[in-house]
């Protein structure tokens, strides 16, 4: 595990960046004034410290269309890249006429004609025409998210990297599972391996829960003891260098029953019909038509998500399935998919996938054994 702060790889940042202006060609953006943390690590490549939380906008890094330049809040020079030079750091202020300074000494700030922003509050609303004095302020986060919709192989080798350890999570907390043992403990078993692979920061603390038997969605009602014959679901996510990986598997404990296995092969079925609709060209809604043509009921929460720097588009639920029929999958998408069936008496085999919609086709980047492959320990 490594203790320096460092930069993303070069190939990673240029890779990202060349969307990026991309985007801001096809939005008609000169400058992008960025506050959003995924954002603000998709342009910069630098990892930011002490950011956790939510807050309001800020101009944190500016990003300029002719000159290329790169603008970024930092109070020190550990983890910027090198294209970022000293001169192009500026600290923190109270002020928000201090970030309006920095702004307006900004080559290319005089003459920008639209400078999108990725979030605005009433205050910068106010101020940033005066570090642009001759743009419009538009929405700039629909180039970002543009952007970000599909990943660039670079990506894709950063995903795979922190879906290794989210694996190796998951894997502990399956050798932890028991009779006797407890949510909590499983828990905890997923956070330790995860920390031990290099990386402190969960995407989810709600690691493991036995499925309710009585309600779908549900944990089971109780003390949070594992009982033999519990169906146990445990959801391993990491945040690895920026990126979120999330794999989950459903474990039956002690020897499955015949109705237990037949919901593990009603999760493979249903498994074969969504990663069937991941193919560029589909719209989002057919991994809607795959629960439906399953025979299973739709999930309370989104059937599939964007995996990258955070929650990147498209998100898929039941909930957006207007939205769902004209939003297309294209070639680079990084999915997590859920697939999840439940039983009343039995409990939910639920698992949770990373999926990359290939030009052959999907390719599946989970590589833990799921559904039938993992009945029962």
């Amino acid at each position: 595990m490594g203790t320096e702060i460092e930069a993303d790889a070069r190939a990673l940042r240029v890779s990202r960046r060349e969307r990026a202006l991309a985007q801001m060609e096809a939005h008609d953006l000169d400058v992008l004034v960025l506050g959003r943390q995924a954002n603000v690590r998709y342009i910069s490549g630098a990892p930011q410290l002490w950011v956790v939380g939510t807050r309001p906008f800020g101009p944190i890094c500016t990003f300029v269309r002719e000159t290329g330049e790169i603008h970024l809040n930092s109070t020190w020079d550990e983890g910027i890249p090198e294209e970022i030079p000293h001169e192009n750091l500026y600290g923190l202020a109270w002020n928000p006429m201090t970030l309006i300074t920095v702004l307006q000494t900004i080559k290319g700030a005089d003459t920008a004609q639209r400078v999108g922003t990725d979030a605005l509050t009433p205050t910068f609303a106010k101020l940033l025409p005066m570090a642009f004095p001759n743009a419009e302020l538009v929405d700039g986060e629909q180039a970002m998210r543009a952007a970000r919709r599909v990943k660039t192989p670079e990506e894709i080798s950063a995903l795979r990297r922190a879906l290794v350890v989210a694996e190796a999570g998951l894997a502990r907390g399956i050798a932890e599972l028991a009779p006797g043992t407890t949510e909590n403990r499983l828990a905890g078993a997923v956070l330790e391996a995860e920390a031990a692979g290099g990386v402190s920061t969960p995407a989810t603390q709600d690691a493991a829960w036995v499925t309710s038997k009585d309600h779908p969605w549900r944990r089971a009602d109780g003390d949070g003891r594992v009982r033999d014959g519990d169906l146990v679901a445990l959801s391993a996510g990491v945040l690895a260098d920026g990126y979120v990986a999330e794999v989950a598997r459903t474990v039956c404990v002690g020897e499955a029953t015949d109705a237990a296995r037949s919901l593990y092969r009603r999760r493979d079925d249903l498994w074969d019909r969504l990663v069937d609709a991941c193919r560029a060209g589909k719209p989002t809604s057919a991994l809607l038509d795959a629960y439906q043509q399953a025979g299973e009921a739709l999930p309370a929460m989104p059937v599939a998500h964007g995996l990258g720097l955070g929650f990147d588009p498209p998100v898929v639920s039941p909930s957006l399935r207007q939205t769902a029929e004209t939003d297309y999958l294209e070639e680079g998408m990084v999915l997590a998919i859920t697939a999840y069936v439940w039983e009343p008496g039995v409990g939910a085999v639920f698992s949770r996938d990373a999926v990359v919609i290939g030009s052959n086709g999907p390719e599946v980047l989970t590589e833990a054994p799921a559904g039938s492959e993992a009945a029962h320990v």
